[in-house]
């Protein structure tokens, strides 16, 4: 891998895409060219990086030639299209969607918790769901320590997970609301502003939504534990920015508060904030634009046995998306 490489950043216009350019720059990752790709409709957009601005462009099959690695934030169906002719072309691609997240030649990456995965690339890596890259930033440690058996969990998860165009939406119907207008709705199926809606993706068959299995899907792969059981309910807030979860973790080993606590601050990209005689523990507000996750509420579960409890919050947008496609790019130049 050129130790300087040429990267591109498929839908650089998104959300994510911003975020992506912003933490290549803060992070003074060693990019010797930035191409920005994004759809035709917005080709022309110039976006700021290093004090200069760059034109997006059009992304076709031939955007990829001379480029090291493509950070993909464009959907889905765009991965699936493009990802394998930019990997054909030479290039790696660190994928943020779905598209081959369960692929078993694609790894799947946390870099806090399995950066070895990454060499075992062939052309492609795929970057998890933000809620279970979020919980797994407290989980991992502590299962190394206790060896996880299953979780319990309830996701709050803002509206930036959904896009801009959600963000638009729960700033509109609270404006409407508070001036007593009609609501109106184009993104959710219901009302967000002033509401939860335990609705995040598609319903499967069972019940359950997609976002929901994903934590035990994902969860599994990424911390090589093929027994790990997550019952996940997965739940819209009207928050801007930042995913919050609340779990219950059942583990083989004994295990304490003061135990638990002592792993949780050493451990890399993770803040403990567990101070609630003082009001504090971690909220969306606090950690939006911030890299590092936090988790508090630590505490032993009245339910089970080896069981734990604590609360974790991170920003979505960052270490649920741009932040760990940017460090699985720092994991292949080491």
């Amino acid at each position: 891998m050129n130790k300087k490489p040429h990267v591109a950043i498929v839908g650089a216009t998104g959300a994510v895409g911003i975020e992506m350019i912003k933490t290549l720059e803060k992070r003074n990752f060693p990019v010797s060219k930035l191409t920005l790709l994004a759809s035709a409709r917005s080709v022309g957009k110039r976006l700021a990086f290093r004090g200069q601005e760059i034109t997006v462009e059009e992304l076709t099959q031939d955007s990829f030639a001379g480029i090291d690695i493509a950070l993909f934030s464009a959907g889905g169906s765009i991965s699936k299209e493009f990802a394998p002719i930019a990997a054909k072309a030479g290039c790696v691609v660190v994928d943020n969607s779905s598209a081959f997240r369960m692929d078993d030649n694609v790894p799947l990456v946390v870099p806090e918790v399995n950066p070895e995965d990454v060499k075992k690339h062939q052309g492609i890596l795929a970057n998890p769901n933000c809620t279970t890259a979020i919980t797994l930033m407290a989980l991992y440690p502590l299962h190394r320590a206790f060896g996880v058996k299953r979780i319990f969990a309830s996701s709050y998860q803002a509206v930036s997970g959904t896009g801009a165009k959600a963000i638009e939406e729960l700033e509109r119907q609270v404006e409407q609301i508070v001036t007593k207008q009609p609501v109106t709705k184009e993104v959710y199926p219901h009302q967000i502003a002033f509401n939860v809606l335990p609705h995040v993706d598609s319903f499967l068959p069972t019940g359950y939504t997609q976002e929901e299995m994903k934590m035990e899907n994902e969860g599994r792969k990424i911390m090589h534990h093929p027994t790990f059981r997550a019952s996940v309910t997965c739940v819209r807030v009207p928050v801007y920015r930042s995913h919050s979860v609340a779990v219950t973790a059942e583990f083989e080993k004994p295990v304490t508060v003061e135990a638990a606590r002592a792993v949780l601050q050493k451990s890399p990209g993770v803040d403990l904030v567990d101070d609630p005689e003082n009001k504090k523990y971690p909220m969306p507000l606090f950690t939006s634009e911030k890299y590092n996750c936090e988790v508090g509420r630590v505490r032993m579960d009245c339910a089970l046995d080896n069981g734990l409890c604590f609360w974790v919050s991170g920003d979505q947008l960052l270490k649920g998306a741009a932040l760990n496609a940017v460090q699985i790019a720092e994991e292949l130049l080491k």
